[in-house]
């Protein structure tokens, strides 16, 4: 099926056992990812943005199979992976690679960057010979914007942006068709965390790729995506193309996220009217009923403390929000939209 998405989650939930329960109590779970579906059709990037806690990097280890979901699905390229047999599944993880946030820890410290790039190479017998090996090393390091004489140093004597160009071009070196990209820029200067969007755009372009890219900013995520998914303590919230969800927020956290990116325009920065949320993210241990949000949001409803609202079509045609009070939410709130681009 040709028009087949590459990426396809449904109703992934993932829990872990809760640490430090009392004796004889019940044992307890924290629900990280609760019936979450999204789907990312080839060569495009989905953005999944949401602040610390609410459950993008589970969703991203579990779409690797590092972690094992509680119930739900996740297929790549038509296969349920979590069916897969060892064999296949390394067969399907060397076209799911994950570049990591902190380029600190992600590289081995005791490995050349060389040697770095052709452990993967090696481990899945994509060069036939050593020679092979080599000159696709130097193709990995000119393609992130290194000097093939890099190959030879250790990770040490690398700046921060440099080592993150290094965990992308070992990403690469498996040859993949989707890139999970876990927050790559935001240990990095703001100067660098454009150079690296930057070739991750001109990387996509070149070679086809498709992006899995969470952060906790809208900032980043706009230059970016496609489309974009907003996630709270452990839900999707809102989904839709990048400019709907920018332009026309359907959701009061979205709203709430958007009015919280500065705007360099000081007239227009003065002129807006930000969404300040009170209250704390409840436990995800004991989430409350109904709406997730419901105990921060300024427009609730009795209802929305007692009914889950399903995540809809709503606005722009194309995205959904999961809001009881979608449709007239442009009367109660402002926008507080960050300029597109």
């Amino acid at each position: 099926m040709p028009d087949a998405p590459l990426l396809s989650v449904q109703l992934l939930c993932v829990s872990y056992p809760a640490l430090g329960r009392r004796l004889f109590a019940a044992p307890a779970r924290v629900s990280a990812v609760d019936e979450v579906s999204f789907q990312v059709d080839r060569g495009e990037t989905l953005g999944l943005v949401g602040e610390s806690g609410c459950g993008k990097t589970t969703v991203a280890r579990a779409i690797l199979q590092l972690v094992q979901a509680t119930s739900g699905t996740i297929r790549f390229d038509g296969e349920d992976l979590a069916r897969l047999t060892p064999r296949a599944l390394r067969r399907a993880r060397r076209r799911i690679q994950m570049i990591f946030q902190d380029p600190y820890a992600s590289l081995n410290p005791r490995m050349t960057v060389g040697r770095a790039l052709a452990e993967p190479i090696r481990l899945h017998q994509l060069r036939d010979s050593e020679a092979a090996t080599r000159a696709r090393i130097t193709e990995l390091l000119d393609m992130v914007g290194l000097s093939p004489s890099y190959a030879g140093r250790y990770p040490h004597e690398f700046s921060g942006g440099q080592r993150q160009r290094i965990g992308i071009a070992r990403a690469l070196a498996c040859e993949p068709d989707l890139l999970v990209c876990d927050e790559p820029v935001s240990a990095l200067d703001v100067s660098v965390q454009a150079q690296v969007v930057n070739l991750l755009q001109d990387l996509q372009r070149s070679l086809g790729l498709t992006y899995l890219f969470i952060a906790h900013g809208l900032s980043v995520i706009q230059h970016l995506s496609s489309r974009v998914a907003v996630m709270y303590l452990g839900r999707i919230v809102e989904i839709g193309e990048r400019r709907a969800v920018y332009a026309d927020p359907r959701h009061p956290y979205t709203r709430a996220l958007l009015s919280a990116v500065p705007i360099p325009d000081p007239i227009l920065e003065r002129a807006r009217r930000r969404i300040v949320l009170a209250g704390d993210v409840p436990s995800p241990i004991d989430p409350p009923p109904g709406c997730r949000f419901a105990s921060r949001c300024p427009i609730v409803l009795p209802r929305c403390r007692a009914e889950t609202p399903p995540l809809q079509a709503s606005g722009t045609a194309g995205s959904r929000a999961a809001c009881w009070r979608a449709e007239e939410i442009d009367a109660l709130m402002p926008r507080g939209v960050a300029p597109l681009v």
